[in-house]
């Protein structure tokens, strides 16, 4: 995911502030972390490339193959709050240690499955153990590299996380068709376990200078500073919009593309692979460059309510003409319209107070993964409805995201707006 181009100043979770550590040190732990990141962004796009393997030996539908995909990103998105607090109370390093074997223990679940049932915990698992992999990257650039700092960053974790998602194009594409989407599993399961490794050798929080000084929040408490969000009347526009947005870009890319592109038009799966991965490509860099645009907070909204209908616009072309060409060229081009969404994280910024920030961030990408389990079963259930009535499930699969995506803009626009906007 991307980062906000105008960062806050305060830690995500309230918390004293930490000693700094050296710049060499700061650098190692966080990439460290950001391997942890990099594996999340590799298992929440492995479906559109394990889809047709998964179809043939569980002989799945295309509503069974839209829950597996979004068995993921609803754990992931489910257990946010749950990090978020964790991240709070007990460390970064200590929270994603916990969490992250569970990943390692769903990936090897599902390599050697004997049914569809238990590859389909296999991706709730890796969904819970990779839940804090994006929230302990920025609580740890929030907490050891300056304010100003962040945003630059947050940018190269964000672009080297990206390469997990870059392995799950063209490379895993490749070894499933040369061996099956078991060792593809496999595979990723050794990775996170190294990935596992590095952070308990490299990442050490230092003590903080009021750490046992001030009173530790009780997880009821931080519970309750959560649900004060949901009391303030504009978090429901930023919410029904989040829901839409990265779920859009995600059911494409880790779902869709394979299926659309092998089925609809006869690409091989490594072709297919070539296209996610130039997708993936341009979707890494484009978060900066609509970082650099961000007009502020005067205009910012209308652009976020402008770029959502541009990218439903892009999904019912596709929908309603099935041209190889554009099947190729709107997948990259929603790609590199997705960076828009960056803006998404400054409006959220801007719209609560400074003490909150950090909750209303870790709300916001709980929003983000459970649209995308929302749609990720939604276009499923379309497409097995299509298949039925003889229709193309692919059109009524892209129209049925251009509709939802629509309508995030419209709770966005008219829907109460922050205090100012």
């Amino acid at each position: 995911m991307a980062t906000p181009p105008n960062p806050p100043s305060a830690p995500p979770f309230p918390r004293p502030l930490a000693l700094p550590l050296q710049p060499r040190q700061a650098w190692a732990m966080l990439l460290a972390l950001v391997s942890g990141f990099a594996l999340s962004q590799a298992f929440r796009t492995i479906t559109a490339i394990m889809a047709t393997g998964l179809q043939a030996e569980f002989a799945l539908s295309a509503q069974a193959l839209g829950v597996f995909a979004g068995a993921f990103a609803f754990a992931f998105g489910a257990m946010q709050l749950f990090m978020g607090i964790g991240i709070d109370l007990y460390g970064v390093r200590r929270t994603l240690l916990v969490a992250f074997p569970l990943a390692i223990a769903g990936a090897a679940l599902s390599a050697l499955a004997p049914s569809y049932g238990a590859v389909l915990l296999g991706q709730v698992l890796i969904g819970v153990g990779c839940a804090p992999a994006f929230l302990v990257c920025t609580v740890f650039i929030a907490r050891y590299f300056a304010p100003s700092q962040f945003a630059a960053v947050s940018g190269v974790a964000m672009g080297v996380g990206g390469l997990g998602m870059l392995f799950t194009g063209t490379p895993l594409a490749w070894l499933v068709q040369q061996s099956s989407w078991r060792m593809g599993f496999g595979v990723l399961a050794a990775l996170a376990a190294l990935a596992w490794g590095l952070i308990y050798w490299k990442v050490r929080e230092p003590a903080t200078q009021a750490q046992h000084s001030l009173p530790r929040e009780s997880v009821l408490q931080a519970v309750r500073g959560f649900g004060a969000l949901f009391l303030l009347p504009h978090t429901a526009g930023i919410l029904l919009l989040a829901l839409m947005t990265y779920a859009a870009m995600l059911s494409l890319r880790g779902l869709w593309l394979g299926p659309l592109l092998i089925e609809r038009h006869g690409f091989s799966l490594v072709a297919s692979g070539h296209v996610a991965t130039v997708m993936s490509l341009v979707s890494l860099f484009s978060p900066a460059f609509f970082g650099r645009l961000d007009p502020g907070p005067g205009a910012r909204r209308r652009w976020l309510t402008g770029y959502t209908v541009l990218m439903a616009a892009l999904f019912a072309a596709m929908g309603e003409w099935p041209l190889a060409w554009l099947d190729v060229a709107g997948p990259i081009a929603v790609g590199l319209l997705s960076g828009y969404m960056v803006l998404q994280y400054a409006d959220v910024r801007s719209a609560y107070p400074a003490a909150m920030t950090g909750r209303a961030m870790s709300v916001f990408t709980m929003a983000l993964f459970l649209g995308v389990a929302l749609m990720q079963w939604a276009t499923g259930a379309a497409a097995s409805a299509a298949k039925a009535q003889g229709a193309d499930p692919y059109g009524v699969v892209m129209f049925t995201i251009a509709g939802m995506l629509a309508v995030g803009a419209a709770a966005f626009r008219w829907l109460p707006r922050p205090p100012g906007a």
